[in-house]
């Protein structure tokens, strides 16, 4: 059956964990869902995974779209969620519902996710307003990098800790459906859980949250560039695909590839006439 947001609510009252890995095509979304994900983030983490940026601040309402799309032509029964890109929201009200009915419309979400806490909570209510259901994300947000001075921790001061639980109390008061906790000490996270009925997902911020999200990239041994603490590698789908693009070079420069049961065939005298 199709998970919904409503899958997620009773997750959270039955104690049961909800999986979400991102994903950012048709390819990876079908074998994600196949796998039986919960749900699937198309994250703005596209413009480091898929676009070589160095940060998430370049991605667009247009990458979003394009992604999310694809994802959801792949997803058949895991929950989509696509995120809201950097000043797609912060601008204004009517900026975060317009681009949030966007990203429904053309990406094909089932759900959007934006990052922010009590600052963020006019424009949850009224995109939940609207019928869309939004997870909101506290703790380290990525588009706020510049503000944090980098990617720190955050929550780890007596102050830093009493924003973020008014973050998490602000979010689920303004309608989000679930919240993602990023890069947070466990023990704040825990509690943050037992306090709120909605739902938790966290990276980097232990397991005492509802669930869990990484980036299937991550996950599945498939990037290099940089490896946060919080990330296990459950597989090396990276090496295992180095290995088999050696393989072809190999075979192609030997000539052993194709080989005839990799040809199509013609009548010889089709041929013959031709000369």
């Amino acid at each position: 059956m199709k998970k919904t947001v409503e899958t997620f609510a009773k997750a959270k009252l039955s104690g049961e964990k909800l999986t979400m890995l991102t994903a950012y095509d048709y390819s990876t979304a079908k074998l994600i869902d196949a796998a039986g994900i919960d749900a699937i983030l198309v994250g703005d983490s596209l413009g480091n995974v898929m676009l070589g940026y160095e940060d998430t601040l370049s991605v667009t309402v247009e990458d979003m779209i394009h992604h999310g799309a694809a994802v959801a032509r792949g997803a058949k029964e895991a929950l989509v969620v696509v995120d809201m890109p950097f000043m797609s929201y912060q601008t204004s009200v009517y900026d975060a519902v317009v681009n949030a009915g966007r990203l429904m419309k053309e990406g094909r979400a089932q759900a959007v996710k934006l990052e922010g806490g009590v600052e963020m909570a006019d424009r949850i209510k009224a995109i939940t307003d609207c019928g869309i259901p939004v997870m909101a994300h506290i703790g380290l947000t990525p588009q706020s990098i510049n503000a944090f001075g980098g990617f720190k921790v955050q929550g780890k001061s007596e102050a830093q800790a009493k924003k973020f639980m008014e973050d998490a109390m602000a979010v689920q008061e303004a309608g989000a459906f679930a919240v993602t906790f990023e890069c947070v000490p466990a023990k704040l996270a825990d509690l943050a859980t037992k306090k709120l009925a909605i739902p938790t997902i966290g990276i980097g911020a232990g397991a005492g949250c509802d669930g869990q999200v990484l980036v299937y990239a991550d996950a599945c041994g498939m990037f290099s560039d940089f490896t946060p603490k919080f990330v296990k590698r459950f597989g090396e789908a990276g090496a295992v695909i180095t290995e088999a693009v050696k393989g072809y070079i190999s075979e192609v420069k030997a000539g052993t590839y194709p080989q005839e049961q990799h040809t199509y065939k013609i009548d010889d005298e089709v041929i013959e006439k031709l000369y």
